[in-house]
């Protein structure tokens, strides 16, 4: 059965927990300033469950292999969105599901009224860079808001 991108359930928690304590530390973003240390990361239903906030799964085959999503900038204006806690586990990358992921959490924020989507990354994170940069996220010079994320040294906006 091929993969499938759906909206978060309270029962995805802890898979995705599990998936994001797992892949970040594959690229040395497991530490302080990273979003791994979010408090939202033990319960990413509740986090995403507000409103102009949406936050998808990629499931395949009964397993969450992929998640991402959009929610306000804090700290930023009302029209900029972040883009948030995408990642996929090794089995998940290179088959354009991240693209697929990515188009969803942008077309899904355009439809909540944002008119731009910011991300920031860490230089490690090579396919990630690529993939924003393919899709018209331009590299802006530092931090937009006050995610907390002060580990992260690379930043993109795009206009929805």
């Amino acid at each position: 059965m091929p993969p499938i991108i759906r909206s978060i359930s309270e029962a995805d928690n802890i898979s995705i927990a599990r998936l994001i304590r797992t892949v970040m530390p594959e690229f040395g973003a497991g530490g302080a300033g990273f979003a791994i240390q979010d408090p939202e990361v033990d319960d990413m239903h509740k986090a995403y469950d507000t409103l102009y906030s949406a936050y998808f799964v990629c499931e395949e085959d009964g397993k969450i292999i992929g998640a991402g999503g959009v929610a306000p900038l804090a700290g930023a204006a009302e029209e900029i969105c972040e883009l948030k806690k995408m990642y996929f586990l090794r089995e998940g990358r290179g088959r354009g599901l991240g693209l697929k992921l990515l188009s969803k959490c942008l077309i899904t924020a355009k439809e909540m009224g944002y008119g731009k989507c910011y991300i920031e990354t860490f230089n490690t994170m090579m396919d990630a860079i690529k993939l924003y940069e393919k899709n018209g996220f331009h590299k802006i010079d530092g931090p937009l808001g006050n995610t907390g994320h002060f580990a992260c040294d690379i930043f993109y906006l795009k206009e929805l």
